[in-house]
């Protein structure tokens, strides 16, 4: 495949600046079709987006001829049945996180993978993104000695300003998003501790619904073992008071702590009482690092920057933290 033309299944909100113009500013990338059920909406984006095509039926998207890859933005319900149908079509995908409803859905999408011979990336977008690239190289170079444990808190009201704007709130109807806030926030966070800390040894977790009015549970505990021994700790509660909102990693190390933001802009390094904090840009799309990586790879000229395999230990520790494994 010289230039990657891609086509769009679903592109709504988080297409419009996160991911979509990026497609275009990527080299030997092409932004070709969209696809959205809404006919009008459809060809809107086409207009604004200065995209060629548009369509309102994802099967003549991925069964159009100029189109040789496909981007799944659609939410998690769908991502499974289109993502089959475009490898079963011969057409790599790139598909939205979470990978799919549960971890069974993401079993069915890699053995389709498999089964096809076609690639699969799943947009666990941060792992490509400066900030926590660094945090990589941190501690590959053992800056805050051998790593102990991690302490992660997400906190955050019912009205928090991090979570993605929708037209309707299918993020708390589980038969569209698989769970609450906690299933579309939390697979960054866990992909990144499997990106930085390799194999989990054992996991396990508790979900609450703290709010009787809300159909998802809104308070999630977990706790992993890795093989490496490093352990993590982890607490998600979406229905906290205004005043406490807090998201927060802390990596704890022999000589030392790295503190950051997985929604922020910031690492801090604390070795014997004394902190550097080292400051991020803010990305105008972005995905943008992670497409560069994703074009390179369905080009023959770069490894897989997330493959359905890692997605899948992602998914399978969502499941084991809100007890849908059991």
């Amino acid at each position: 495949m010289n230039e990657i033309k891609w086509g769009i299944i679903g592109c709504g909100d988080v297409t419009e600046v996160k991911s979509g113009p990026a497609f275009n500013k990527v080299p030997h990338s092409k932004l070709v079709a969209v696809m959205r059920r809404d006919a009008v909406k459809a060809e809107d984006y086409a207009k604004r987006h200065g995209v060629p095509k548009w369509y309102s039926n994802a099967s003549d998207l991925i069964n159009d001829p100029e189109v040789n890859a496909i981007y799944i933005a659609t939410p998690p319900l769908q991502h499974e049945e289109y993502t089959i149908a475009a490898l079963a079509a011969g057409k790599p995908v790139y598909v939205e996180k979470p990978m799919a409803l549960n971890g069974q859905a993401a079993q069915n999408m890699t053995n389709a993978a498999h089964k096809h011979g076609v690639k699969l990336v799943v947009a666990h977008y941060r792992r490509a993104q400066p900030l926590f690239l660094k945090i990589k190289s941190l501690l590959a170079a053992n800056t805050i000695g051998e790593v102990r444990f991690v302490d992660l808190k997400m906190l955050q009201p019912k009205a928090s300003n991090i979570i993605a704007n929708s037209e309707e709130n299918w993020r708390i109807n589980p038969a569209i998003s698989g769970g609450g806030l906690f299933h579309d926030l939390a697979p960054h966070q866990l992909d990144l501790m499997l990106y930085y800390f390799g194999e989990v040894k054992q996991f396990n977790g508790l979900a609450n619904k703290k709010d009787p009015n809300e159909p998802v549970e809104d308070l999630v505990t977990g706790h992993i073992l890795f093989e490496n021994g490093v352990v993590f700790n982890g607490l998600w509660c979406f229905s906290a008071p205004e005043n406490e909102q807090t998201d927060s990693c802390e990596i704890y190390g022999s000589k030392g702590k790295i503190s950051f933001s997985i929604f922020g802009q910031f690492i801090k390094v604390n070795l014997k009482g004394e902190e550097e904090t080292i400051n991020f840009e803010h990305l105008p799309h972005v995905e943008q690092p992670m497409i560069e990586q994703v074009v390179a790879y369905f080009r023959g000229e770069g490894e897989n920057p997330c493959s359905a395999e890692e997605a899948l230990k992602t998914m399978k520790l969502m499941d084991g933290f809100t007890g849908k494994n059991n």
